[in-house]
């Protein structure tokens, strides 16, 4: 037995768990979807089948299959995380074709359903009236005609010998003998009738039953009258094929064409002049003939792509034999315009390309924290996320402040649109206003021909995350109220305002309320941005967040290292907890990065050996007297420079450097604003030189 998880009860997991319900070998031990009202919760508990709301409740040893029919990529993604070992996920792609080949079979059995209904309709509107036995005798049909001429009721009829219940039958005659009796003239009851009786054989020419045909000989007169308005009959058929819009190209058994219809010149360009008479081939830009294909193989063809015609439409043909008592006459074939069709799943495409670039790849599910604090943080960002307002994100560095700003864009009525991020104390003064609001062709020596969007224009219609924006000089300040304030940026040498819809996150570590003291922040400004302030607490004051986000980063590295680390022991756990984190979850990531680094590949627990702090020194072998007289002597030198190696000048005055930014960084608890004035030098020099030593 096969225990199968379905999540997403849309239309294809609905399909899927109708097919899958009826298989011996597969039981279906839940259906998922976080939309109560999905149409196959709906039939699970119909069917006593299990449902619920979130997939991860179900996912345990006891499941063989998960089918992924949502379509998400990053369900599939959290799906493959979580999958328990043994257990296969079909992704999403292959769900897809899963979902497609179960909706065909059933638009196939419909489609069957309907043509059995059909057929029935056939049978009983017909005037021929029509018996059928099976090898056994008996009456297995009974048609509407024959009612009326035998005066006998089908339910009364079928399941009775014909020998007994219809006068003068010789159906059983014809079943003994395999022979067929036709044209068959003979009285009943006071009319006349003609009569075609022939064996139903099978595939091995076995007689498996016999059918007759039979009608009144006043009907087969009034058929004979019927024929003599053979041509208005034509002339209502031809107008029948005229007025339809679908194109219409008939061709004879040699394939010359004989008829199309005014759609098929609208769709083609081609006049009757230039068809009837000529090759199959006249009409073909590209593709080879369907007519010639199905004259050869009397076999239809259906869904096959060409173009037709001078202007090369691209359509979508079905071509059909044409055959009366068994003879090909020629064939006939449909046409359907598909340029639209291909047009429109152009613009498809580039939509959804479009949306695999955008850069917004975080959401609220990314966020870890059960504090207060954070819940609250969480909270306020959701309801930001609903409204076109500004957000000011606060908190210090390394907290998660664009984690945050990807999060209410994804949440927003602008996740289809563009996330552009912006690191205003990243980019230098010069470049920052050109880069914000672009430049027109000539501002510049260097400037692009055409000009240049700047990241508010690509912004527009979506959300541009303004990060450090407590860095900005005074002047850039005034520009960027004039965005709030006005929604329009004016471009480098540019003299026509330009209309900009983006949605500002702003984020900062900086005290606005003392810079605005110090006359380092407009005040203005900062009423423009502080509509939604959203306070970001630190890693101190949420430690019992510490472990789940450190089980999520053992995730992460696990992916990106290669490894398989399973957890951090309870000791570890408790020094992770015992120290501040001046850095916050950006120094945890780090740490937990140099951990995972120090193990041995064995090794599946973080213990505390493996974890180094800022300001601890690994143990090392000493090189004359204890490590403590060491430190005690050398003081503040580079951990390099105490193993005993000759190193260059370089190398040793750039780890002490590096060591020395570090220790500044902890102590104004990752400000770097301050830690730039305490190291006397300017703020885009640290971030210089926080890249180069790659300190996060």
């Amino acid at each position: 037995m096969i225990n199968i998880l379905i999540v997403g009860a849309g239309r294809g997991g609905t399909a899927m768990l109708r097919a899958f319900q009826d298989l011996a070998k597969v039981r279906i031990v839940g259906i998922v979807d976080i939309n109560p009202h999905a149409p196959g919760l709906a039939l699970a508990r119909e069917l006593g089948v299990i449902t619920g709301e979130k997939y991860q409740d179900y996912l345990n040893d006891s499941v063989d299959v998960v089918i992924e029919a949502t379509g998400d990529g990053q369900i599939n993604r959290k799906i493959a995380e979580l999958l328990p070992k043994g257990t296969t996920l079909v992704p999403g792609a292959i769900a897809s074709l899963m979902m497609h080949l179960l909706l065909e079979k059933e638009e196939l059995i419909d489609q069957l359903t309907v043509s059995r209904q059909e057929l029935q309709v056939v049978l009983n509107s017909t005037h021929d009236a029509m018996i059928a036995i099976n090898a056994e005798g008996i009456i297995t049909l009974y048609n509407a005609a024959a009612q009326r001429l035998t005066g006998g009721e089908a339910e009364e009829m079928i399941g009775k010998l014909a020998s007994e219940v219809v006068p003068n039958s010789r159906l059983h005659v014809v079943l003994q003998t395999g022979e067929p009796e036709l044209n068959q003239l003979q009285n009943f009851r006071n009319t006349r009738i003609i009569t075609n009786r022939v064996p139903v054989l099978d595939s091995n020419g076995k007689v498996v039953g016999a059918v007759a045909v039979f009608r009144d000989i006043t009907e087969v007169q009034q058929l004979a009258e019927e024929v003599t308005n053979l041509k208005e009959i034509q002339e209502l058929l031809q107008a029948i094929i005229n007025s339809t819009q679908d194109a219409i190209s008939v061709v004879d058994t040699e394939g010359r064409g004989i008829m199309i219809n005014p759609a098929y010149t609208r769709l083609t360009g081609l006049s009757e002049q230039e068809i009837i008479g000529k090759p199959a081939d006249a009409d073909i830009a590209e593709g080879d003939s369907m007519h010639m294909k199905v004259l050869h193989t009397r076999k239809p063809v259906r869904g096959v792509s060409m173009k037709l015609g001078p202007k090369s439409k691209e359509v979508l043909v079905n071509v059909a034999p044409i055959e009366v008592d068994g003879s090909l006459k020629g064939s006939v074939g449909i046409i359907h315009d598909i340029s639209e069709i291909k047009k429109l799943t152009e613009e498809l495409k580039q939509a959804k390309q479009l949306i695999r670039k955008l850069e917004a790849k975080y959401t609220f599910d990314d966020i870890i924290g059960t504090s207060n604090e954070m819940i609250m943080a969480i909270e306020q960002a959701h309801k930001a996320a609903q409204t076109p307002a500004t957000v000011l994100l606060r908190g210090e560095s390394g907290t998660g402040k664009e984690l945050f700003a990807h999060a209410i864009h994804n949440d927003s009525e602008r996740k289809y649109n563009q996330f552009i991020r912006v690191n205003c104390a990243a980019i230098s003064e010069s470049l920052l206003e050109s880069e914000l609001f672009g430049y027109e062709e000539g501002a510049f020596t260097g400037a692009k021909r055409g000009g240049k969007k700047g990241f508010f224009e690509e912004a527009s219609g979506g959300t541009i995350f303004l990060d450090e924006i407590g860095e900005l000089s005074m002047s850039m300040q005034a520009k960027i109220l004039r965005v709030l304030q006005e929604k329009e940026i004016l471009r480098v040498g540019g003299a026509k305002a330009v209309i900009v819809d983006a949605r500002v996150i702003a984020a900062t570590n900086v005290n606005l309320e003392r810079a605005i003291q110090q006359g380092a922040f407009r005040e203005d400004l900062y009423y423009r941005l502080n509509v939604l302030p959203i306070i970001i607490p630190p890693l101190r004051y949420r430690k019992e967040d510490l472990e789940a986000i450190a089980n999520r980063l053992i995730q992460k590295y696990n992916q990106e290292y290669g490894r398989s680390v399973e957890r951090i022991s309870s000791r570890t756990l408790s020094k992770i907890k015992d120290y501040p984190w001046p850095g916050n979850v950006r120094e945890l990531e780090n740490a937990i990065g140099r951990a995972m680094i120090n193990m041995k590949f064995p090794e599946t627990v973080i213990e505390q050996h493996h974890l180094i702090l800022p300001g601890e020194v690994p143990e090392r072998k000493a090189v004359g007297g204890t490590a403590t007289d060491r430190e005690n002597v050398l003081g503040d030198l580079p951990a390099s420079f105490l193993d005993g190696q000759v190193r260059a000048l370089d190398d040793v005055v750039g780890e002490a450097e590096r060591q020395h930014i570090e220790r500044v960084l902890a102590k104004t608890k990752g400000n770097k604003t301050e830690a730039a004035k305490l190291l006397g030098i300017a703020v885009r020099s640290l971030y210089y030189k926080l890249d180069k030593y790659g300190i996060q």
